[in-house]
């Protein structure tokens, strides 16, 4: 059978329709199975328990278990690499967070790029920082607390829980922004330099305020203000850093994220599942009471903070010549 040009030319529209067919209507349908989120940290960890947060609320929302794996190494870029590789179908998704932003410049020979091979999903939270310190510490106010820096150059141990660590780098910002010079002293961990601050071994350090915060309200140790750019629900009274330091603002995020190239439409199901997550009364009051702040966006919003932010952690980075252990 002869076929005119019409013919023709409509079978082949009709041929390459087929694939945005099949994709929307597997979009409909997914998730038919359980969806494994990764994570790049311990079990136990702030992100394991943020993650499970969510992944339970999520599970609800789509019908489908959320399985949590924990794949800890390399400072969560094995986690990262591992689903970077896996197959773009929205079953394996990557717990993001800014480390991951931290990761593109403190290490020098990544085998992906952070932002171009994963696709934000969601944020989740903001993660708020303060400065503590020891009770026994002269300055009890941030303004005190400059001028004693100021006056004592290089006196001063600045504890953190590791060379890259968020600690580590909201100190270096604060230390460029506000003129002052203090020894940065790096842990093994978050945990064990938290100990030393209680103990006095070491004077200062820009914990979370979610590790912070029962040792704060027992009088273990004052907080001077917190590194965002708002007041925390948690601790209303205390100032931001940024009320004295102009253009100060350190905060962590957390979100979900998918390889490159998962179908839009599974990321849009996404996105409206953990968006609607946070919009539950109980999550969000979960969230504030362990220190953080509820953080909801668009995709575009999301993956436009996340350029921004790996762009600006990166110039911090490189400016006080950090690289990784």
């Amino acid at each position: 059978m002869k076929l005119d040009r019409r013919q023709i030319l409509h079978l082949a529209a009709g041929a390459a329709a087929l694939p945005t067919v099949s994709r929307l209507a597997w979009a409909q349908t997914y998730p038919s199975r359980p969806v494994r989120l990764v994570v790049g940290f311990p079990a136990g960890g702030v992100a394991d328990l943020f993650a499970r947060l969510v992944g339970h609320s999520l599970s609800e929302r789509i019908g489908q278990s959320v399985i949590i794996e924990n794949r800890v190494g390399a400072g969560s870029n094995l986690a990262a690499e591992g689903v970077v590789r896996a197959t773009s179908d929205g079953y394996t998704l990557l717990y993001i967070t800014s480390v991951n932003s931290y990761n593109t410049a403190l290490y020098d020979n990544l085998s992906f790029d952070f932002v171009r091979d994963i696709a934000p999903i969601a944020s989740v939270d903001l993660g708020v920082g303060v400065l503590v310190v020891h009770r026994s510490f002269p300055a009890k106010t941030m303004p005190e607390f400059i001028a004693y820096a100021k006056a004592n150059p290089g006196k001063i141990n600045m504890a953190s829980g590791g060379i890259g660590s968020s600690q580590h780098l909201y100190g270096e910002l604060f230390k460029t922004l506000a003129g002052v010079n203090m020894v940065h002293v790096p842990y093994r961990g978050g945990g064990p330099a938290l100990i030393d601050l209680l103990a006095g071994q070491v004077p200062v350090m820009f914990d979370t305020l979610a590790t912070s915060m029962e040792h704060i309200k027992a009088g273990r140790l004052r907080a001077l203000a917190v590194t965002s750019d708002f007041r925390s629900k948690a601790l209303p009274e205390l100032p931001t850093i940024g009320e004295f330091v102009p253009s100060y603002e350190a905060t962590g995020w957390q979100g979900v994220g998918a390889p490159r190239n998962t179908p839009v439409e599974v990321l849009d199901k996404l996105h409206s599942g953990i968006n609607t997550c946070l919009a539950d009364p109980k999550l969000g009051a979960r969230i504030v009471e362990l220190g953080y702040a509820t953080f909801a966006s668009s995709r575009a919003e999301f993956s436009k903070f996340v350029v921004e932010y790996t762009d600006k952690w990166a110039k911090v980075i490189r400016a006080a010549n950090i690289k990784a252990g």
